[in-house]
């Protein structure tokens, strides 16, 4: 059943031209180099330590692993983690 509303929000986001990740309840993810990640629309920080990070998203964990990372910015709808990023993941 989730599946078939997906696929309708889907197709509502694309009749109407509106980003999916709002319609659908997505993460964003925009990452700089491998120095900066800014992660919007998620569900909280599981994990947070200088070499993983874990962010909680509708659609799954997203797993950070890398050397001297640091939460910049944490807002209710936005995270921007810093640092040496060697990893990114998504864990279902």
């Amino acid at each position: 059943m989730k599946n078939k509303v997906d696929n309708i929000k889907s197709n509502i986001s694309d009749i109407f031209e509106l980003p999916k990740e709002i319609v659908m309840d997505l993460p964003k993810i925009t990452m700089i180099g491998n120095m900066q990640i800014l992660v919007t629309n998620h569900k909280g920080i599981i994990e947070y330590t200088k070499e993983t990070i874990r962010i909680n998203t509708n659609s799954g964990v997203i797993k950070m692993t890398g050397s001297d990372m640091c939460l910049k910015t944490i807002l209710s709808e936005e995270i921007i983690i810093s640092g040496l990023i060697e990893k990114l993941e998504f864990l279902y």
